[in-house]
């Protein structure tokens, strides 16, 4: 069997956040699902018409999907400032559901850790 690339992965990732920001009641205006191509998600707060930039990290076990690039936050935010955009971060790890050493597989049950969308500015 084959593994999940990272890019298989990124798409489990942001199909999982998509799902939540459509539950929450955003509307989307651009969406990238490349891979290091930031940001995911640009879409509107439909109430308060805000603009958001939504940052999509899909990581496997033992890294932690909580934990971001700091100095690349920074340019982003600051890019986000220049729009006058909130930017939200949404971390989603991956790990294979038997053994979490083992690699991901494709057709095989993973376990996805999710602790939700995160407002960072």
């Amino acid at each position: 069997m084959e593994p999940l690339s990272q890019q298989d992965l990124h798409h489990l990732a942001m199909n999982h956040v998509g799902k939540e920001l459509e539950k929450q009641g955003f509307e989307f205006i651009a969406i990238n699902s490349q891979l290091k191509k930031h940001p995911q998600f640009v879409c509107v707060d439909k109430p308060t018409n805000t603009l958001h930039f939504v940052m999509v990290q899909a990581v496997t076990y033992p890294d932690n999907p909580a934990d971001y690039d700091v100095l690349f936050m920074e340019t982003f935010i600051n890019h986000a400032k220049g729009k006058k955009a909130k930017v939200l971060f949404a971390g989603v790890g991956f790990a294979n559901a038997e053994d979490f050493e083992k690699p991901i597989l494709k057709n095989q049950d993973y376990i996805l850790h999710y602790e939700g969308i995160k407002e960072i500015l």
